[in-house]
């Protein structure tokens, strides 16, 4: 088979390498792809929200299926626009994704299927959400309504703080907001929770937690990911049975009832209060870095189980996987989330990685033969081991190893998991 990979991150070269170990895929096309992604898939230059282009190389090059990413594209209907040529897709349409492309079409239908969540208000303009801010009980939650890369939420511990987020998303720091929700600060501890759905039915596909914070201890602005660990520490039969029979599945009817069936990976984040889960938000993709700590622990084919899904087979699958730990340490560029400098070299050559050893190029391309920075987060170490801590010592030995001068990266993603 011939298949193709749409976007550019961690996320894009983790779905690269996995289906690079199938005997069934003969040739990967990444678009555009990072330096990890040229060594194992043929990198095509074509912007991500040019889906002509990409439908036309799709078609001119006879690829068997295609997998989307990140979350613009779907957002913004690409797998509408390519189904309409017969091309195979992996991925959510676009009325399915706009649990992520709208906050507040999640949260209504959150409110129609009594899932639990936090309460809000949906505010159009600064005036009455500042005014509404005056009576509010702190900390609380603000945020903006569409796509924000995963830093469009603002955790205020007082109204001054509020009061700057709201002027910042109405401002248009997240593109064009014409609403924005506030919402009561949940107290409990946060975790990601995966399904892969072919649109009549699903499966789990594991648990993680990722570090959103720049600076160690969780402080600092927030991020795309500084790193991550899989399983959640959460993670038990009866939360399992408690996230599928309360958010899971009443979303999946409710989308039903739109007439929209739900294939893709389905990513919730969700906050877990006193042992009951709370949605906090949907994405409608694989996360990033949790991708690149799950996808190392799957052990059926992952060429397989996206065929399947595309076929609407997936009940045919029994999905394995490692019953081991995985961590991720995102190596950012210095200044990463505000300025920093791109193209700088980065030295690879010398590390030598052991089987469950992995490097993910995140921000990273390849000019004369030279890997350099291309982005904020650049690149992501992961190791998989019997326990967290050793995942994490080996990841930072790596780290060490590369050494490179112009990044930065935390030392303790996993904290709550690791005894010191």
């Amino acid at each position: 088979m011939k298949v193709g990979v749409i976007g550019s991150g961690g996320r894009e070269h983790a779905l690269c390498f996995s289906l690079k170990s199938s005997d069934k895929i003969k040739q990967i096309y990444c678009f555009p792809g990072n330096a990890g992604t040229s060594l194992i898939a043929k990198n095509i230059d074509i912007n991500i929200n040019d889906f002509e282009k990409i439908k036309d190389f799709i078609i001119k090059n006879n690829i068997n299926f295609v997998i989307v990413g990140p979350e613009k594209p779907l957002v913004d209907g690409i797998v509408d626009y390519l189904e309409k040529f017969n091309i195979k897709v992996f991925g959510p349409n676009k009325i399915a994704s706009q649990l992520e492309g709208s906050k507040i079409f999640t949260k209504k239908i959150c409110e129609k299927y009594k899932i639990p969540t936090a309460k809000f208000g949906i505010f159009s303009d600064t005036n009455t959400a500042l005014s509404f801010l005056k009576n509010c009980n702190f900390p609380i939650v603000i945020k903006a309504d569409g796509l924000a890369a995963g830093k469009g939420v603002y955790i205020s511990e007082n109204y001054n703080e509020a009061s700057k987020a709201v002027d910042e998303i109405f401002n248009g720091k997240f593109g064009n907001a014409e609403n924005l929700l506030i919402e009561e600060f949940l107290n409990g501890e946060e975790m990601s929770f995966f399904i892969i759905s072919d649109g009549k039915s699903y499966k789990m596909f594991g648990t993680a937690q990722d570090h959103k914070r720049v600076f160690e201890g969780d402080k600092g602005k927030n991020t795309g990911g500084m790193g991550a660990y899989s399983p959640s520490r959460l993670e038990t039969n009866d939360l399992n049975f408690k996230i599928i029979n309360r958010i899971i599945e009443p979303t999946l009817k409710g989308l039903q009832e739109l007439n929209c069936q739900y294939r893709g990976f389905l990513y919730a984040g969700l906050m877990i209060v006193n042992g009951d889960p709370f949605l906090i938000e949907y994405n409608v993709r694989m996360g990033d870095p949790e991708c690149q700590t799950l996808l190392p622990k799957l052990k059926t084919d992952f060429s397989i189980v996206i065929d399947k899904c595309i076929q609407r087979k997936l009940h045919e699958l029994d999905i394995e996987w490692h019953n081991d730990k995985s961590i991720c340490i995102v190596l950012c560029s210095q200044g990463y989330p505000d300025t920093y400098t791109n193209h700088v070299e980065i030295d690879l050559k010398k590390l030598n990685l052991n089987k469950n050893q992995f490097i993910f190029h995140a921000g990273t391309k390849i000019v004369k033969n030279k890997i350099l920075s291309n982005g904020g987060r650049v690149l992501n170490i992961v190791t998989r081991s019997n326990d967290f801590k050793s995942a994490r010592q080996n990841s930072l030995k790596i780290l060490e190893e590369i050494n490179w001068k112009n990044g930065f990266y935390r030392k303790d993603i996993g904290y709550k998991v690791i005894q010191e």
